[in-house]
């Protein structure tokens, strides 16, 4: 599950569709440049009536390593729904670039989920690529209705139309540092709970070698693309990417509180104690160096860790891990930034062929019987339920529903964080990680991330993508020293003429309403 805040990588390819996306308003079938960019079909492409006169839907999905088409999950939802689908999957890699290129070139999809961001799907919305749901809905939409928030719909309302329907994120905290707690037993030292103490352990990390890495050894590793590192920015008192400062929201890059994160960071860069190639560093290769048991401590979220988890067990099988708390910085300030907004968007483009029949699938699919059984499977098959805790039975509920969550689009939002339960739980190792940053972490250091809860904000949406990759791209060179943080008055004069005091203005327009 990755949320929507950590979409970066979007900016780049919004502005070069900047002035393509307006042929997306026509639907464009037949064009050759929709063919030839189309990802293949992940099964059989099946006949074009499903025996009720219904046409076969045509969606387009995030990337899973599975066949979508022979999933038990999509045969349940044929069943269910009555409508085949055609499930195309978007690639691993770059997937944010293949959906631009999609957009465009006006692939007749009628169903595409992604984890968007805001700022993405507003400019396609405004750009005439999307076909506004709320009729659709009004007219074959009750379980969507049921099933969707109205503060959910009421946020993704873009000129008071509505686009996408959400899927909602189950938990507020996501990403912290992992740390070999064998390690710390070896060089003598406790977990660490300050930013100084964190700096210690990796000095010990470095200078003794627990792992027998020699050169190899890194203390603690991230991806080139994380110069925010989650709980350390806490610790300076700025958990989320706009952070309450004397009752205004601010942007990191203008916190008052960022050279002093800075100058932490780039010290543990030159250090030798925060890992040398970390700017190159892609997230595959951060997690090969922590799985491989050359890394001490590593920035993950804690659903990547079964698969960390599997694989440094056969490298180091003594290996034991755990998650930093809450550390506390030189100001006394700690947290973890907390989300509460959406994990992924569905919507309708233009092009769709068959957009009132995709509205009658999505209805179907969200009854709340068969949302249940999508999401969790058959109770006493796939799950039991003590007390209203919701356990999987293995392994035929990862067999079976691992998956599930791809295969929605929306959820029902009054019931699903319960059944959640079940699908958390479905990894003694992940769920372990889960529980440490979500339930023992305490409620005064999970920090609400208020943007995460706000509606559509017209000038934060257009330039929160390039502003933070703008941001992002500055602080990494901050970091490993080829910027100097006498340079910052001028970077943040910059900040703000490229959207950033707009953006500023309004939402903190907005955020006098919440108070």
């Amino acid at each position: 599950m990755k949320q929507m805040t950590k979409k970066l990588s979007l900016a780049a390819t919004t502005v070069v569709l900047a002035s393509s996306l307006a042929a997306c308003s026509s639907n464009n079938n037949g064009n050759d440049a929709a063919a030839s960019n189309a990802p293949q079909a992940s099964g059989n492409t099946v006949a074009s009536d499903s025996g009720g006169n219904l046409p076969t839907l045509k969606r387009l999905d995030v990337f899973q390593g599975e066949d979508y088409a022979n999933y038990p999950v999509a045969k349940l939802l044929e069943e269910k729904t009555g409508y085949k689908v055609q499930y195309d999957m978007l690639p691993q890699d770059n997937p944010a670039q293949k959906l631009n290129l999609l957009m465009a070139s006006g692939e007749p999809y009628d169903i595409v989920t992604s984890y968007i961001d805001m700022a993405l799907y507003s400019d396609y919305a405004k750009k005439g690529a999307l076909i506004d749901l709320t009729p659709l809905i009004d007219q074959f939409g009750p379980n969507i209705k049921n099933a969707i928030s109205q503060q959910s719909m009421d946020a993704l309302k873009v000129d008071g139309k509505l686009y996408a329907i959400p899927n909602i994120i189950t938990y507020p905290v996501g990403t912290g540092i992992l740390i070999r707690t064998d390690w710390l037993d070896k060089v003598g030292m406790k977990m660490p709970t300050t930013t100084e103490e964190f700096e210690a352990v990796l000095q010990a990390f470095k200078d003794k070698d627990p792992g027998g890495n020699g050169s190899q050894n890194v203390p603690f590793t991230i991806k080139g693309d994380l110069p925010m590192i989650d709980d350390l920015v806490g610790a300076f008192g700025m958990p989320n990417p706009w952070n309450n400062v004397d009752g205004q929201l601010v942007p990191r890059v203008l916190d008052p509180a960022f050279p002093d994160y800075v100058k932490y960071v780039s010290e543990l860069y030159a250090g030798g104690l925060l890992d040398k190639e970390f700017v190159v560093n892609k997230d595959a290769t951060a997690k090969e160096k922590f799985s491989s048991g050359k890394a001490g401590a590593i920035a993950i979220h804690w659903a990547d860790i079964p698969g960390v988890a599997d694989a440094l067990a056969k490298a180091a099988p003594d290996a034991k891990f755990s998650y930093v708390p809450a550390l506390k910085g030189p100001s006394g300030k700690s947290g973890f930034g907390a989300n509460r907004g959406f994990d992924r968007l569905s919507f309708i483009p233009k092009s769709s062929k068959n957009p009132e029949d995709a509205v009658k699938w999505i209805n179907a699919s969200l009854e709340s019987a068969t949302f249940k059984e999508l999401a969790i499977g058959v109770e006493g098959t796939h799950y039991t339920v003590d007390n209203g805790s919701y356990t999987p039975i293995l392994p035929i509920f990862n067999d079976e529903r691992n998956l599930a969550n791809n295969y929605m689009v929306g959820t029902d939002e009054a019931n699903y964080p319960q059944y959640w339960q079940a699908r958390v739980r479905k990894n003694p190792v992940m769920f372990e990680a889960f529980d440490t940053l979500n339930n023992k972490t305490a409620d005064s250091d999970k920090i609400l991330n208020e943007l995460s809860v706000a509606p559509y904000l017209e000038n934060y949406s257009k330039n929160n993508m390039k502003l933070e990759t703008m941001s992002g791209d500055y602080t990494v060179k901050l970091i490993a020293g080829s910027e100097k943080l006498e340079g910052l008055s001028g970077f943040q004069k910059k900040y703000n003429a490229e959207g950033g005091e707009a953006s500023a203005r309004e939402v903190n327009d907005w955020y006098k309403t919440t108070k």
